[in-house]
């Protein structure tokens, strides 16, 4: 991603109120593959860590990106902590929900300790696949 469109990062007051669209919650133990055929209308799908070592929803993720070619707003619930946040984003989540007491501000620089990577992630794959089939 470029430096200026990082995952979203909201309070849980935000959280609660960021309403209005359909939204799917996803346990970390359920296969996102069982969605399919059934995304349509969906804006956002919510990913739940119960423990920040339990990295299911990572794989939950790239898969609801890579597989399912779902486009919505995949958010990270639970037990989300700062250093999580950029593998999060790699993997295809789009907003994250912090943590009581987590400043966002803190989160977000984040970021901007680690601005580059040498190995691809799933927004880039996305995007140099798509570039391809527009060149074809």
């Amino acid at each position: 991603m470029t430096d200026t469109a990082h995952i979203r990062l909201l309070t849980t007051l935000e959280h609660s109120l960021d309403s209005g669209q359909r939204v799917v919650s996803l346990a970390n133990d359920e296969d996102p593959l069982t969605l399919k055929g059934r995304l349509d209308g969906v804006g956002r799908i919510e990913l739940h860590f119960p423990h920040f070592t339990d990295g299911r929803a990572y794989s939950q993720a790239y898969l609801l990106r890579r597989r399912l070619g779902f486009k919505g707003d995949v958010r990270a619930t639970g037990d989300v902590l700062i250093d999580q946040l950029i593998q999060m984003e790699r993997t295809g989540f789009s907003s994250a929900v912090l943590k009581e007491g987590v400043d966002p501000a803190d989160a977000q620089r984040q970021f901007e300790r680690f601005p580059a990577f040498y190995q691809s992630d799933v927004l880039n794959e996305t995007t140099a696949l798509r570039r391809n089939a527009q060149e074809n």
